[in-house]
């Protein structure tokens, strides 16, 4: 998967958006928690210059930016029920969190706290990686989806922190 890439290979936080959405992804497939899938990113997924372990049948992530991406974990679990909230808000009429693909289900959740709990991270930014991201997992209408959904909670967020400065 190429999350932007350069020269020098991907960016550290591009990929630990993908790891984050994989870590999301695992601990909802396989009711494991934050911390326990954190440490396993760390040991054993992050690029150590380690060769890839042909059991676990996964290659190591490039170079990661380790503390966003445990931030990114850690944040969606802390605040699951606003994250999930915001999206919901953006799902069409009759439609469910529940009822989406669980990859997507994690790339809405990363892209929704970071938009709303990462003021470091230009709006912008945010969006077009979780979309490059759905890119590269889906060649249907996720991509567009995972816009529309992330603009939306983008614009929600940004209003309620104007809100809070009058």
């Amino acid at each position: 998967m190429s999350a932007h890439s350069s020269e020098k290979g991907p960016k550290p936080r591009s990929v630990a958006r993908l790891a984050a959405v994989q870590a999301l992804y695992q601990m909802e497939v396989s009711a494991v928690g934050a911390e326990a899938v954190i440490r396993e990113f760390s040991e054993h997924r992050f690029d150590r210059d380690a060769d890839p372990d042909p059991e676990q049948g996964e290659a190591p992530l490039a170079s990661a930016d380790e503390a966003f991406f445990a931030d990114l974990v850690r944040g969606v679990v802390e605040h699951q029920k606003a994250v999930d909230a915001a999206i919901a808000r953006k799902l069409a009429a009759g439609w469910r969190l529940d009822r989406l693909d669980a990859t997507a289900r994690a790339i809405l959740r990363a892209g929704a706290y970071e938009l709303m709990h990462r003021d470091d991270v230009p709006t912008e930014v945010a969006i077009d990686e979780y979309v490059e991201l759905a890119k590269s997992f889906f060649e249907g209408p996720e991509p567009g989806f995972v816009n529309g959904a992330l603009d939306a909670v983008a614009q929600e967020a940004r209003k309620s922190k104007s809100d809070e400065r009058r």
